[in-house]
């Protein structure tokens, strides 16, 4: 079963709506799908429904809800692409993770006390990168998240496991930002990255012109994986 589910803020003075998606059966874990600037979008909820058939609880929080109600926005029409960006320059993104701890409460309550990952794209890459080094998430996963090169500082707070996918042709994370990524992070004893050849921004969006089959399938495989290993 799927459904618009309100949560809590952090403070209980407020609540905001999450696209819950439930397995069959108990869940194993639970996820927290952080979306791109386009809203909690087609996209995103059968990201949702895909983990949800694997076995996990998953969660997509709308974080632009303070700013708009109900984005639903599409990535390959010019005119919803341009809504998205001017949405993401009055995002507050602090407050953003606020509301992303707040549902990572709930979801590990839904579990009955058990492990909560988390999965973004884009700006929700970011996020993720954000919340492994903020909360007490269990494991993070960012595809194609912008500016964390200017996040490097928090790298010492990260304490449970983050993978990185990283499309080398980026046309908003540069090549000195993946370069400094690298840099940063190779060592970290917390951290994967994954380099994507010739790859563009977007390729693993469920829907649309960015998509790349090959590569997204690839990357979701690792991500698979990744949370099988630190969310069981």
């Amino acid at each position: 079963m799927d459904e618009m589910k309100p949560i809590k803020t952090l403070s209980g003075e407020a609540e905001f709506p999450c696209y819950v998606a439930k397995p069959d059966g108990e869940a194993k874990a639970a996820i927290i799908v952080i979306q791109e600037i386009f809203g909690v979008n087609p996209g995103i909820k059968a990201k949702c429904d895909h983990w949800a058939k694997a076995g996990y609880l998953a969660v997509a929080p709308d974080l632009f809800w303070r700013i708009n109600e109900g984005t639903d926005l599409d990535a390959d029409i010019q005119e919803e692409f341009q809504v998205a960006l001017d949405l993401m320059g009055k995002f507050d993104q602090d407050q953003g993770i606020r509301d992303i701890e707040a549902a990572i409460h709930f979801a590990r309550e839904s579990v009955n006390g058990g492990k909560v990952g988390c999965v973004g794209y884009c700006l929700g890459g970011r996020l993720a990168f954000m919340t492994a080094a903020r909360t007490d998430i269990d494991a993070s996963v960012g595809y194609y998240g912008v500016g964390i090169d200017g996040l490097l500082g928090e790298k010492n707070a990260i304490a449970h496991d983050v993978m990185l996918h990283i499309p080398t042709s980026d046309g908003f994370v540069p090549a000195d930002a993946q370069a400094a990524m690298h840099e940063g992070l190779d060592d970290h004893p917390k951290v994967t990255l994954h380099d994507y050849e010739g790859l563009d921004h977007g390729f693993a969006a469920e829907f649309g012109t960015r998509r790349d089959e090959k590569a997204a399938n690839l990357a979701d495989e690792r991500t698979a994986a990744f949370f099988k290993a630190h969310l069981a």
